[in-house]
């Protein structure tokens, strides 16, 4: 039944603008040149012409590596770090006689390292190939030669193959439309995975191709096309099907590409164009822009700073060991005679003194490369990832209704979370739901729908105005029908609720007559499809955009319910007021204009059973009032009053008109139009507007629609979050002024009291210019008008400065694009950047990119973009954080996209705390990678001086090879995935503490440079108070002093020791990870040392036995380690005492306010005392933050 009433439908005279044949246009003479050069021999894949043209087979990888590339190419990769080049150097010198240790002993660190980053990326690459390997293998049917359709998996198509797609199918490769189970050859395609779009789009084949309806009908198909190579313009093609001795045009309208889903089509047939990464979706496939971070670029400098440490102390060490080589002859005495300087090799030969100077530089260069913190890279990668899964499983982001969690899609950027400092959004879908619902209407000059909007309810409260309580706004929910009202069931597209035209009421109105068309006109001026569901009989309905489907609906819910449509006809169940009961009616479908962005309006001609002819139109106010016939003016001037109202409350706005027709002016309109239809000339479609052109006019107006696209929930409460986090907010939209300005208060954007500067090129001196059409004039104009505005803002500000005024910056994108040439742009972004909020109105895509990086590079600080469709690509991947909404536009922006949430109001918890602990965490870590690392480094660099600058390292080899992998590295990881300074409650309870990330307080060069001094100075107290402690007196019972072996085992006890304790003392959160991991590294200190030492002498060498058998039986030994690490740890101490209590920073005043608040703390909430003096506090606190 249902493929015999599809076959009825021929959908071709619906579509009037969108699905005709193609014209021979003038690309279409470049067929068989340069870039128009590809041939596809349709079904017959192996024909000899077919195969000697070698296109590219279907098969598709996305990966990085593969089996023959994966070393070569990783440790390329690798080895772009300064560092790790650095420790291979090394490595391979260490073969050497210079080297101060065995190469093995180098080597190792360096493999396990190297290694597990590979290890981490063959795993990326892994995953990524699971999903090639899926996507090759998914099954699709090809025409095959016994002339039947046989499943082969998508990796084995060819160019030229025939292939059978069904409905909810995804398309394996460009193909040729040339058929459907519709007669006229109609189908339904969701471009989603390409654009991001949701809505459908309509494909139409070929006239002399959409007969072939059953497999049968292809036994004797052949033809040729020729077409464009491939390219990434996804909406352009041109090509050519010679078909029965005769060319045909083809244009995008016959094109379906890969990755796109056949929707409410049962099936289609095709033949296969592109192939593989020839395919359009795969040409569009552009790596992602490489994003680091700041900290992770700053990191990079204190490498180089380290390097220059590690290259300075290295020639200091040369120096002296110069000077000392060159004294050991004098006047031709031996001065240390022990070593025997008369008869040494060229490394200690005091008559080449600089030579032995540079070897032993060469020499030093290799001993203190444990300043390099040769794990750091791989540490730090490891954490991310862990802190990504923990952003990836936080319930509180969870949202339920899409079953969507948030995403970390990459963890380069995990600590960028925690410094945003300006905040790019989109409006509709990211601010708003994107869900269309009729909530208002004007008929004949009287408003309807009594509900309230969020907007009007912000609007109110800014006038002064009573508001009424929640149950009265638009989001309270009536039925408009007693099926509706009973059920108290909701109606998603319609939240309109006024008795008076509810129920069948509207028949009592006084102009029911107009109500009546009005409604007509929303049920029958459309292009969608209803859909019917066979169990329960409800209706719905799929449409090429939300505002449409909503229009539909609201008709339904108040008595005309579109129910049917086929080729020539749309039948309604219509409320009869004369009987009181629904009857059916039909029309019959003539034509219909589609909507178009240069057109802002749709018309359909219809026929009722009176024999009326009547034109019914709905679009924009800006082009439908000057369509008014004189007399069809009767309520212009309250319906354009209430317009105004509409998108003042944030509402968007059609015009509804209709105009009866006589028979003579339709048939000598419909000639025209056919003609024009089917020409085949250049400015054919300039023809077909100009007969549009003249049908639509001297309309009557009836009325206007208002549909709100409501804010999700919780969006004005997070950006006041977030503006309390110091975060500057920016909204980018393409709105009307006033609607973006009313969402703005409705989401706490703007606020009462702050000064509105609204910069635009709305005034009557251009507008009349652009009567008179001089385009110079026009342009000059409008830069002087620009420049003048701007500089009056930036005027307004600077006598405000020292005041508590706040300023909002609104901007519409005609004085945008002004606003960001090159002489403007400097004045424009000081302005914006002096504002506590920005709107930008009638934005386009790339004047979202624009802005997006004049702000990027203008403030030189980090900036974050939301927004959760196609057109909002370009502003993620510009902005230095890009955060996708997967929301009902489709998946390209999340994508494009480094994180992904489901709603704006998970934005508030991934920033002020996510990206809070993620900022700290990674912080302290670093900054503590490089306190251990010159804790250790320079205890060899003191020992050495003690030694005479021989380049003897105090260390055996294998002490210093495993510090960084096994006896340092895990306590460090723990920090980075585990601490927390405040809990996640605070986070929120507190958002100024996330300013100690936008200020970068955290990893400031002066806290950077405090640790490595702590470092430094944690060195000096390890080596002086070990050697003096141990001098001049027995170290055991026998007698026997310290030796080089026991000073060196002593010595590093107390730098495990020291740099461990630091870690405790600088976590703030313990878990039992914590504490095993650092107490384990001490632990595991002590279990190598007894091992190691029972190898063979050979092997062990200084390590032999020197635990059991020297150090642990000795009492001294336990005490210098105990005073050692005390004293070591005593500066850090001391200054973090100083600190809290006189120059305390955010998180510790939170921390102590926490402390005092815990007693009287019940279930997480504080007594009222407490609040009171929290609040107070936290004052206080603000008020330090801003003076800093």
């Amino acid at each position: 039944m249902a493929d015999r009433s599809k076959s009825r439908i021929r959908f071709s005279r619906l579509y009037s603008f969108l699905c005709l044949r193609s014209p021979f246009r003038d690309e279409h003479s470049q067929i068989g040149q340069k870039g128009f050069s590809r041939v596809v021999y349709c079904n017959e894949p192996d024909s000899t012409e077919q195969l000697q043209l070698r296109y590219r087979s279907n098969y598709v990888s996305t990966t990085k590596y593969n089996a023959f590339n994966f070393i070569p190419k990783s440790l390329f990769e690798q080895f772009r770090r300064v560092a790790n080049i650095y420790f291979l150097v090394v490595a391979c010198v260490s073969f050497s006689p210079l080297a101060p240790y065995t190469a093995t002993s180098i080597l190792f660190p360096l493999i396990v390292v190297i290694g597990a980053t590979m290890a981490k990326e063959a795993v990326e690459d892994w995953r990524r190939r699971k999903q090639d390997i899926e996507a090759n293998n998914r099954k699709v049917e090809v025409y095959d030669r016994n002339h039947n359709f046989q499943e082969t998996r998508w990796k084995k198509l060819r160019v030229g193959d025939l292939v059978k797609v069904y409905k909810n199918e995804y398309f394996p490769a460009d193909l040729l439309l040339l058929s459907s189970s519709y007669e006229d050859g109609i189908c339904y395609v969701e471009t989603m995975n390409l654009d991001g779009e949701t809505n459908l789009k309509v494909k139409h084949a070929l006239d002399v191709t959409a007969s072939l309806h059953d497999d049968d009908s292809f036994q004797q198909f052949k033809a040729v096309m020729k077409c464009e190579d491939p390219n990434e313009d996804l909406y352009a093609f041109v090509g050519t099907l010679f078909y029965n001795g005769q060319r045909h045009p083809l244009s995008v309208q016959q094109i379906l590409l890969r990755d796109s889903k056949l929707r409410n089509t049962d099936y289609v047939y095709g033949v296969v164009i592109f192939t593989g990464h020839d395919t359009k979706v795969m040409q569009n496939a552009t790596d992602p822009p490489s994003k680091r971070s700041n900290i992770e670029r700053k990191m990079d400098k204190i490498i180089y700073i380290l390097f220059s440490t590690l290259i300075l102390i290295s020639f200091i060490g040369s120096f002296f060991f110069g000077i000392q080589t060159k004294n050991d002859i004098v006047g031709g005495k031996l001065k240390r005679w022990y070593l025997r300087p008369d008869k040494t090799t060229v490394f200690y030969d005091p008559k080449r003194a600089v030579l032995a100077a540079f070897f032993h530089f060469l020499t030093g260069l290799m001993l203190y490369g444990s300043l390099i913190p040769i794990s750091l890279y791989v540490s730090i990668e490891i954490v991310k990832v862990l802190q990504s899964i923990f952003i990836n499983q936080d319930q509180d982001m969870y949202y339920e209704d899409t079953d969507k969690p948030a995403r970390a899609r990459t963890s380069n950027l995990n600590e960028e979370l925690g410094q945003v400092d300006t905040i790019l959004s989109d409006k509709t879908g990211t601010l708003t739901c994107n869900s269309m619902e009729f909530v208002k209407c004007t008929i004949a000059g009287i408003a309807y729908g009594r509900g309230m909007t969020e907007v009007e309810r912000a609007l109110a409260k800014r006038k002064g105005k009573a508001v009424p309580d929640s149950g009265n706004t638009s989001s309270y929910v009536r039925g408009s029908s007693d099926r509706h009202t009973d059920s108290g069931k909701s109606i998603r597209g319609f939240n309109f609720r006024d008795e008076r035209i509810m129920n069948g009421h509207w028949v009592n109105e006084p102009h029911a007559d107009v109500i009546q068309k009005f409604f007509r006109v929303l049920a029958l001026c459309h292009t969608a499809i209803p859909d019917v569901n066979q169990e329960s009989g409800e209706i719905s309905y799929e449409a090429e955009s939300p505002d449409e489907a909503a229009f539909v609906i609201a008709a339904r819910e108040l008595g005309f319910e579109f129910f049917e449509r086929t080729q020539t006809s749309i039948s309604l169940h219509e409320f009869d007021h004369q009987s009181g009961r629904k009857i059916d009616r039909s029309y019959k479908l003539l034509h219909v204009l589609e909507f178009s962005s240069a057109r802002k309006r749709m018309s359909v001609i219809v026929q009722n059973v009176e024999n009326q002819l009547l034109l019914l139109c709905k679009g924009a106010d800006s082009v439908m009032f000057e369509r008014l016939s004189r007399n069809g003016r009767d309520f212009e001037a309250t319906t354009r009053d209430h317009i105004k109202e509409y998108a003042e409350a944030g509402l968007r706005t059609l015009v509804v008109a209709y105009r009866e027709l006589n028979e003579e002016e339709f048939r000598l309109w419909e000639e025209e139009f056919l003609q024009a239809q089917t020409s085949l000339n250049a400015d054919r479609d300039a023809m077909v507007d100009a007969a549009a052109e003249r049908i639509e006019r001297n309309l009557i107006l009836l009325g206007a629609t208002a549909v709100e696209d409501k804010l999700q929930k919780g969006v004005p409460e997070c950006i006041d979050k977030l503006a309390e986090a110091g975060i500057k907010m920016w909204v980018i939209t393409g709105d009307k002024m006033e609607t973006a300005i009313n969402i703005g208060y409705a989401c706490s954007l703007l606020r009462d009291d702050m000064k509105q500067i609204v910069v635009t090129l709305d005034s009557p001196e251009i507008n009349d210019l652009e009567r008179q059409g001089n385009k110079e004039a026009i342009a000059k104009a409008s830069s002087a008008s620009i420049s003048k505005q701007i500089s009056e803002g930036n005027s307004q500000i600077s006598l405000s400065n020292g005041s508590s005024i706040s300023f909002g910056l609104i901007i519409d994108g005609k004085s945008l694009s002004f606003a960001l040439n090159k002489n403007l742009e400097d004045s424009f972004l000081d302005l914006a950047i002096n504002c506590s909020s920005v709107i930008c109105c009638r934005s386009t895509p790339k004047q979202k990119a624009l802005v997006t990086r004049l702000v990027k590079r203008g403030i030189g600080k980090t900036t974050l973009a939301i927004g959760d469709g196609a057109n909002d690509v370009g502003m993620l991947q510009e902005a230095d954080i890009g955060v996708g909404i997967s929301g009902v536009e489709g998946m390209q922006a999340v994508m494009s996209s480094d994180f992904s949430i489901a709603q704006f109001r998970f934005l508030e918890r991934l920033l002020l705390v996510h990206g809070h602990w993620c900022y700290r965490r990674i912080s302290m870590m670093i900054c503590y990678f490089f306190y251990k690392n010159i804790a250790f480094g320079f205890t060899l660099f003191w020992f050495e001086a003690y030694a005479s600058f021989s380049g003897k390292p105090a260390y055996n080899d294998w002490y210093m090879s495993f510090y960084n992998v096994f006896f340092t590295s895990l306590p460090v990881i723990a920090l980075g995935v585990f601490d927390q300074d405040i809990s996640a409650r605070l986070c929120l309870k507190y958002p100024v503490l996330y300013k100690e990330g936008v200020q970068n307080v955290l990893f400031s060069w002066p806290l950077v440079l405090g640790w490595m001094l702590n470092g430094v100075i944690s060195s000096m107290i390890i080596f002086f108070f070990t050697t003096n402690a141990v001098v001049n007196q027995a170290f055991r019972r026998d007698g026997h002093v310290v030796d080089y072996e026991v000073l060196g085992v002593m010595m590093y006890t107390c730098v495990v020791w020291t740099v461990n304790c630091q870690m405790a003392i600088s976590i703030n959160y313990f878990t039992w990870i914590q504490h095993f991991f650092i107490w384990g590294s001490i632990a595991f200190w002590y279990a190598f040392l007894v091992m190691y030492g029972a190898v063979s002498p050979i092997i062990s060498t200084t390590a032999y036995q020197v635990l059991v058998e020297t150090c642990a039986p000795s009492p001294f030994y336990w005490l210098v380690t105990l005073l050692v690490v005390v004293s070591s740890l005593l500066p850090y101490l001391s200054y973090r005492t100083l600190q809290i209590q006189f120059r305390p920073m955010i998180h510790d005043i939170i921390q102590r306010l926490r402390s005092e608040g815990s007693e009287t703390e019940i279930s997480g909430e504080l007594s009222l005392g407490n609040k009171e003096k929290l609040a107070l506090v936290e004052e206080k606190l603000i008020d330090r933050v801003n003076a800093t």
